[in-house]
């Protein structure tokens, strides 16, 4: 893996510091982002999973929107997990938050309940391979509906859509940066390294 890569984290509200450290584990120099000129001098940026209503406010507040969204359009690559995915869509079922409209999905928030309703289930990723990995949902939003450049890479035994790619923008429904499990990190960081290569 290449090391001279730098990974922004979205770090205005939410579990930005768990995807911090696993970068960090994996050798990765990761930069907190709360600020537009923060998003200088990055390779790819994580957005991570919390309140995704508080999360949209705060990007409005501190003049993010725009900037990420020029970012993510010219290339850049982007991977939301849980709020973070909510954040990607296109539209959402609920009427809020607004989200940046980025990825040809259309997402459910909390889909499955509240945090009492948590739960961890094995599951396939298609870039991953055969080996299942332990997903942990909490509170986690469902795609809908993809459009017709976007791949599904996860479904639960019921076909439920948890993780799809479009391009540069990569989401999930559940939180890998929870559990010792590195592999979508991984899988995140080929698609910056391979987007630097070009």
């Amino acid at each position: 893996m290449v090391k001279n890569i730098s990974i922004g984290v979205l770090a205005l509200q939410g579990d930005f510091w768990e995807h911090v450290q696993i970068l960090s584990q994996l050798g990765i120099s990761a930069k907190e982002i709360r600020l537009p000129k923060d998003l200088e001098n990055i390779d790819g940026i994580i957005f991570p999973g919390g309140e995704s209503t508080t999360i949209a406010q705060l990007m409005d507040v501190f003049h993010l929107r725009k900037p990420l969204i020029e970012q993510i359009q010219k290339g850049m690559p982007v991977w939301g997990t849980c709020a973070g995915m909510i954040l990607l869509a296109k539209k959402l079922v609920q009427a809020r938050p607004t989200p940046l409209g980025v990825m040809d999905i259309i997402v459910d928030r909390n889909a499955f309940g509240r945090q009492i309703d948590s739960f961890t289930v094995p599951l396939s990723i298609k870039p991953l391979g055969q080996k299942t990995m332990e997903a942990t949902f909490i509170r986690a939003p469902i795609i809908n509906e993809v459009g017709s450049g976007v791949s599904i890479l996860s479904q639960l035994d019921d076909g439920t859509i948890v993780a799809a790619q479009q391009n540069n923008m990569l989401a999930t429904s559940f939180h890998p940066e929870l559990t010792q499990e590195t592999r979508v990190h991984e899988y995140f960081l080929s698609l910056v390294e391979k987007r630097k290569t070009l």
